[in-house]
């Protein structure tokens, strides 16, 4: 009887209960607290479970700016553990935050919000260019070794061929 309870609970713990776990985040893009200095084109959240992509009215992510306007496009693509949602172009500099609601199937919803730094460029002006004088370049030099050990394997190259050919004389011949 022991064997028995002592193989069930061996079984249990190899095999395991499956455990409960709430989908938490996993990553972000933009990452959270970055300092970016080109405007990103659309931001992803990404948990540990997969995201129900059934229902689009129930998942959210919004994007806004330091002035507490959206910029973000309200379309949000569901790619198995991903949510991302489109951006326009960020024109003004500042702390944009970005607040998710996703739904996962049996899970509590991934929920919370995360911020990133976009430090817009400043104007840049074009320079005007200044042509400079390039140098004449001087023809690499050829030392005697080199050609001599050129011309010794193309006279090479010419006794083999003629000895091939005719050798592949020869054995036509006999046939």
């Amino acid at each position: 009887m022991s064997r028995f309870r002592i193989t069930a609970i061996l079984l249990l713990m190899f095999l395991g209960v499956s455990s409960a776990s709430a989908n938490t985040l996993v990553s972000t893009s933009p990452v959270s607290g970055s300092t970016l200095s080109v405007s990103p084109t659309n931001v992803t959240v990404t948990g540990n479970v997969t995201l129900i992509a059934d229902a689009p009215d129930a998942n959210s992510i919004t994007v806004t700016d330091p002035n507490g306007i959206r910029v973000d496009d309200g379309t949000i693509t569901i790619s198995d553990v991903s949510a991302t949602v489109g951006i326009r172009p960020l024109v003004e500099s500042g702390m944009y935050t970005v607040t998710y609601f996703l739904l996962s199937e049996g899970e509590v919803p991934l929920e919370g919000s995360f911020t990133f730094k976009y430090q817009a460029p400043s104007v840049i002006s074009t320079a005007n260019p200044t042509p400079e004088p390039t140098q004449s370049q001087t023809p690499a030099s050829s030392s005697w070794g080199t050609n001599f050990f050129v011309i010794l394997l193309l006279l090479l190259a010419v006794l083999v061929t003629v000895g091939l050919s005719l050798y592949a004389r020869k054995l036509f011949a006999e046939r």
